[in-house]
């Protein structure tokens, strides 16, 4: 089964590996997590379940929330997120996750949302090159052509304008697990994650993580 942990991003710094070499790390809070309901093929269709991360108050939760939480018997939580499973579950509701599940080498996924932009030009949001800087130009930052004039009289799906940078779902593979602090609920991961310090990021064993033949 896949194990996952939603976790906080706090910050990056640096560590020392076994081998004295210098690595630059992400420190993430992540769990305790608690299973707030399983799903099973004969109740819902499909296996998962669903993991609640953080604490909120009562109060600023609807009420449909508040009573999945009661059902469960856990308190309420700020994330609440399903994850699918291939395999029959061994989990039941109240069950608690933490980093203690992970170990200090193996690869993870990191799934987050990036750091938002705004709206960019093509410059910033494709490395466009831009046009002329001197000789009479007007188009120093511009995209060029973006169209036809007769055929087919319209821009094609896809083209790369100007618009809405970053703040996307974006997922990072094969991330090393350099360190496990357990009592902290820290983990440390080689590299850096999607999103800024303080968003809210999915940790999953890594689903095409190289085994040795």
């Amino acid at each position: 089964m896949i194990y996952t942990l939603i976790g906080k991003k706090v910050g990056m710094t640096q560590v020392y590996d076994g081998e004295n070499r210098l690595l630059p790390v992400t420190v993430v809070e992540a769990g305790p997590c608690y299973i707030a309901q399983v799903k099973t093929p004969d109740t819902d269709g499909y296996n998962a379940i669903q993991i609640g991360y953080g604490s909120k108050r009562a109060n600023k939760i609807r009420k449909s929330e508040a009573g999945h939480f009661k059902k469960a018997g856990i308190e309420v939580k700020t994330a609440l997120r399903e994850v699918r499973c291939h395999e029959p579950i061994d989990y039941k509701v109240g069950d608690v996750l933490t980093v203690s599940g992970f170990k200090e080498g193996q690869k993870v996924d990191i799934i987050g949302v990036t750091k938002g932009k705004g709206f960019q030009g093509v410059m910033k949001r494709y490395n466009f090159g831009g046009g002329p800087d001197s000789h009479g130009s007007m188009t120093h930052r511009r995209g060029g052509s973006y169209g036809q004039c007769q055929w087919p009289g319209r821009v094609y799906k896809g083209r790369k304008m100007p618009g809405h940078m970053g703040y996307v779902r974006r997922t990072v593979q094969n991330l090393k697990v350099v360190r496990i602090v357990e009592d902290k609920n820290v983990i440390l991961l080689k590299g850096s994650l999607p999103g800024p310090n303080g968003s809210q990021v999915l940790i999953r064993t890594a689903k095409k993580a190289r085994t040795a033949a």
